[in-house]
């Protein structure tokens, strides 16, 4: 059994996509088609630069979702396997998440888009620049780390376990003094490292709660038709298919904890044995940390999809 995995922020590059759409027509209308619902050349930004236009969360967030999308959309109309009948889930990390939707036939190409767009600009504003951080703990489970936030945090500064990556690789967001708190707590819990990401505000903590009203506004408007196989869900590490459901999770997920482990072994215990990567190849290393016996399969360029292609 098979699932299909989407990356998230951090997995942007100056080119990506680039060969994909040179070798592809398919690929080529995907960036065609993004660039024109956001009235953006986000594709110029993807392939030329500079790095730090392209790294903006508003920017980031459609041009990984459109290189996966891209991808995906190779796979299909040139090696002539859907989705549909190579995976029984699909999942994606943060805004991965949204690819995932998209690929499942969940949401439009277009919307999704503009959703990202609407997501990445609304996360941005949420929080003042400087005032929130995040910072990855090396060395100390989720439970730990969940522990250590709560004794960082006051009643006026909070810091949050955002993501749970993988065993040992749990990241943290919130405040910039309490994040600082927290890494030097980490520090003497055992931590065997604690570094602060390079990123532009706190994602994934209750800092982040006028993004996800922005985000709950949206979503309500937003057209949505069932995936075609069920999404395993950022924010409750469980399949669901339902339309509504679907919505209050997207929109939880923003101030919410990226279950990202605990869905690699739920999925694991559905009976998956084969993760594809599509659009990137971050993921793969948290799996394979998380569930050894896990087979992971990449394709972020076009040599990727075709040998892809030829392992399915």
């Amino acid at each position: 059994m098979r699932a299909f995995i989407f990356p998230g922020q951090g997995s942007q590059s100056v080119g990506m996509g680039r060969g994909l759409a040179e070798a592809s027509p398919t690929a080529r209308a995907v960036f065609e088609e993004v660039d024109d619902a956001l009235s953006q050349r986000l594709t110029d930004i993807m392939w030329n630069g500079p790095e730090d236009t392209l790294t903006l969360t508003a920017n980031a967030q459609p041009a990984i979702m459109a290189t996966s999308i891209a991808a995906l959309r190779v796979l299909e109309a040139e090696a002539g396997l859907l989705l549909a009948d190579k995976a029984s889930f699909v999942a994606g990390h943060s805004l991965g998440e949204y690819t995932a939707l998209c690929a499942a036939l969940a949401l439009p190409l277009a919307d999704t888009a503009r959703l990202l767009r609407t997501r990445g600009d609304a996360m941005q504003a949420a929080v003042p620049p400087g005032e929130g951080a995040m910072a990855a703990l090396l060395g100390l489970g989720f439970d730990d780390v969940a522990a250590i936030a709560h004794e960082a945090s006051t009643e006026t500064e909070i810091v949050q376990a955002a993501n749970d990556n993988a065993p040992g690789q749990v990241v943290i967001s919130g405040h910039t003094p309490a994040v600082a708190r927290a890494m030097a707590l980490a520090r003497t819990r055992g931590a065997r490292h604690s570094v602060l990401l390079p990123v532009s505000a706190p994602f994934h903590c209750a800092l982040m709660q006028p993004a996800a009203d922005i985000m709950a506004e949206a979503l309500a408007k937003a057209s949505f038709a069932p995936p075609v196989v069920p999404l395993i869900a950022n924010v409750t590490a469980a399949p669901v298919h339902d339309i509504a459901t679907i919505r209050g999770l997207l929109v939880d997920q923003v101030t919410g904890t990226v279950r990202w482990r605990e869905s690699v072994l739920a999925m694991q215990a559905l009976g998956v044995t084969t993760l594809v990567e599509l659009g990137g190849k971050v993921l793969g290393p948290m799996v394979r940390r998380i569930a050894p016996d896990i087979k992971v399969l990449t394709a972020a360029d076009m040599a990727g999809v075709e040998a892809l292609a030829k392992e399915l």
